[in-house]
């Protein structure tokens, strides 16, 4: 965090949203939906690729800046299961960027130590992009900072589905399976993230209203901030601004706050209910 502040200009707009930020708070794991390539790039009479290509720097900025305020993992919804039926030209570019992003990025990712990783069923990318992804996960597994995950061929409900999956074959191979049954814990156990935080802040961006089938699972109790931010305009301070949101929200997790649960309490014993 204090790496962040000395690089920002003091008294400027994003140095004083970063200082009102408490380190004590943050979320451990931030997840961002990078919706709005096209349209970018439609309101400026480009083709829908322009977006794309677009939309790398706000990448390199949003993972830079959640590395250097000390977020323990960052999810970015890179290319779901449905983006397949988008027009074949688009599609094989946005591989053709993946592949130049990683290129790329890979001596930024060592620099602040930072963990690449992939949540989907990245068996099917095409041989390129899947070599090169692998190539840079291998790279950088030793390092011991922030878990990227690039969800890339992701979709919630086929995490679901892979996740149960594959709790069977393992109580099959252990001889257990006529005593499985499934609980959160295990079902948790064997998603993509296992052995992450769940997203406490779900950032996304071009003012949706929707999840587009994003982490069904793990944002059950995730804040969520949308901001009508187009991707490729996203910047530092729209992240740091998302942050500050964050830790003004009152998480409750289905439960009351202290002061809450007694004023509850107050009221029941005013008007003669009983206490459990």
């Amino acid at each position: 965090m204090r790496d962040l502040l000395e690089d920002l200009k003091p008294g400027g707009q994003e140095w004083r949203t970063a200082e009102a930020i408490d380190p004590a708070r943050l979320p451990a794991h931030i997840a961002i939906i990078m919706d709005g390539n096209g349209r970018w790039a439609r309101m400026r009479g480009l083709p829908r690729v322009a977006g794309h290509k677009a939309g790398i720097e706000p990448v390199r900025v949003a993972v830079e800046t959640c590395a250097r305020l000390g977020i323990e993992s960052l999810t970015l919804y890179a290319f779901s299961v449905e983006n397949w039926k988008r027009p074949r030209a688009e599609v094989e570019t946005l591989w053709r960027l993946l592949r130049i992003y990683l290129k790329l990025e890979m001596p930024r990712l060592m620099r602040h130590n930072i963990r690449l990783g992939a949540i989907g069923r990245v068996e099917s990318l095409p041989p390129e992009a899947r070599r090169e992804l692998a190539l840079v996960i291998d790279q950088t597994a030793g390092n011991k900072g922030m878990r990227l995950n690039l969800a890339i061929n992701y979709g919630g409900r086929a995490e679901i589905v892979d996740a149960v999956n594959r709790a069977i074959a393992a109580a099959r191979s252990d001889g257990t399976l006529d005593q499985l049954q499934f609980t959160e814990q295990s079902v948790s156990a064997h998603l993509y993230t296992a052995g992450q935080p769940d997203p406490d802040l779900l950032i996304r961006t071009s003012g949706e209203m929707r999840i587009s089938n994003f982490l069904l699972w793990q944002i059950a109790y995730a804040e969520l901030y949308v901001t009508e931010t187009l991707w490729p305009d996203f910047k530092r301070l729209d992240l740091l601004n998302a942050v500050l949101e964050y830790q003004k929200r009152d998480r409750r997790f289905g439960g009351l706050t202290k002061a809450a649960s007694e004023e509850e309490e107050n009221v029941a014993e005013t008007i003669g209910v009983p206490s459990a």
